[in-house]
C-alpha cells in the first residue's frame, strides 16, 4: 500500500520561544516569509502525500486559519494586480487536504501520534517534526518513503550527531544493510555521551505502519504523563523489523533559538533578492 497520509504534530505549548510564542503558535513562527510549520507541509506534498493530519490544541486556531483557502485575500490582491500572490496563498490550501486534530493536552510526541490512529485508517504513514527543517535534493520523507517502499517496514530518519546532539535526541544501535540504510537493534532517548549506542540519532521524520498504535497503547506514561515515541519504536523493534535512513541533504533544529537562527540564514541566502545583500552584512559583521 502506497504511503499517501502523514501526521505534523503541532500541540506543544512552545516554551523555548516564550514570550513569542505566548499567543501565536510556534509553527507559525516565520523562517523568511513561510511559517515553519508549511515547510514540512511542502515536504509532505512534494513527496507524494495527498492527505495530512495537523495535531493541534484549541490554543491554535491559526494553523487551520492558515491552511485554509482565503478567497477574501485572493480577490484583494487580484484587484491590485499582484497574480503570483494569488497564485502563492492559494497553494497553502491546494497541496494536500488538511484533517485537524484536536489533543485534548501535550502528552508527548507518543501521544500526538496516537491521536492520529483513525486519521491513518489502517495505512502506512509519515510522521514530520514541523521545528526540524530539511533542504534536501529529494525530500527527506520521500528518502524514507523510497525505503519504505524497497523494504516493506517503518523507517526512520538517521543522522550523525555530536556529544551535546546525545542529550537531545533518541540514539540508535544499529546494522548498515545497505548504502545508507541501517536495521534498528535498539533506541535510548537522550541517553547522553557515556550511554549512547553511537552518534547516530533520530530526527525527526518516521514512516510508520498501524502496528506503531499498539506499541503507543504499551508505552509506560513517563515522568510528567509523557508518552515517548522512541519508547514505542523500540517495543516495535522487538516484534519486526524497522530500519533508518541516513538523509542526505541539510537539517536545522528550528526548536532551538540558534537552529531557527541557522535556518533563517540558510533560506535567506537562498533567495536571489537577499544573497548578496545578505552576504555583505555577514561579511561586514566579521
Amino acid at each position: 500500500m502506497p504511503v499517501r497520509k502523514a501526521l505534523i504534530p503541532a500541540a506543544g505549548f512552545g516554551t523555548r520561544f516564550l514570550p513569542a510564542t505566548k499567543a501565536l503558535p510556534k509553527e507559525m513562527l516565520a523562517v523568511i516569509d513561510k511559517p515553519v510549520i508549511q515547510y514540512a507541509v511542502e515536504e509532505a506534498a512534494a513527496s507524494g502525500i495527498k492527505h495530512i493530519g495537523i495535531i493541534t490544541s484549541r490554543r491554535k486556531p491559526l494553523l487551520e486559519e492558515h491552511f485554509r483557502p482565503s478567497p477574501e485575500l485572493e480577490n484583494f490582491l487580484q484587484e491590485k494586480g499582484k497574480p503570483e500572490l494569488v497564485e502563492e496563498v492559494a497553494r497553502i490550501s491546494r497541496q494536500a487536504n488538511f484533517k485537524f486534530i484536536l489533543q485534548p493536552e501535550p502528552l508527548g510526541l507518543g501521544h500526538a501520534v496516537l491521536m492520529g490512529e483513525e486519521f491513518a485508517g489502517g495505512e502506512p504513514f509519515g510522521v514530520l517534526n514541523p521545528d526540524t527543517l530539511y533542504d534536501c535534493p529529494t525530500p527527506c520523507l520521500r528518502q524514507l518513503v523510497d525505503v519504505y517502499e524497497d523494504r516493506k517496514a517503518p523507517v526512520i530518519v538517521l543522522g550523525r550527531i555530536d556529544e551535546e546532539g546525545t542529550k537531545k535526541y533518541g540514539v540508535v544501535r544499529a546494522r548498515r544493510v545497505g548504502e545508507r540504510v541501517f536495521e534498528i537493534l535498539d533506541l535510548s532517548e537522550k541517553p547522553g555521551p557515556d550511554k549512547a549506542f553511537s552518534d547516530l540519532a533520530v530526527l525527526g521524520r518516521y514512516v510508520f505502519t498501524a502496528e506503531i498504535f499498539e506499541a503507543i497503547r504499551k508505552v509506560p506514561r513517563a515522568q510528567g504523563g509523557e508518552i515517548q515515541l522512541t519508547e514505542a519504536i523500540k517495543k516495535l523493534v522487538e516484534i519486526r523489523p524497522v530500519y533508518g535512513v541516513i538523509f542526505e541533504g541539510k537539517r536545522f533544529d528550528a526548536g532551538d533559538k540558534f537552529g531557527y537562527l541557522e535556518a533563517s540564514l540558510h533560506f535567506a541566502l537562498k533567495r536571489r533578492e537577499f544573497r548578496a545583500r545578505l552576504a555583505e552584512l555577514l561579511k561586514s559583521l566579521e
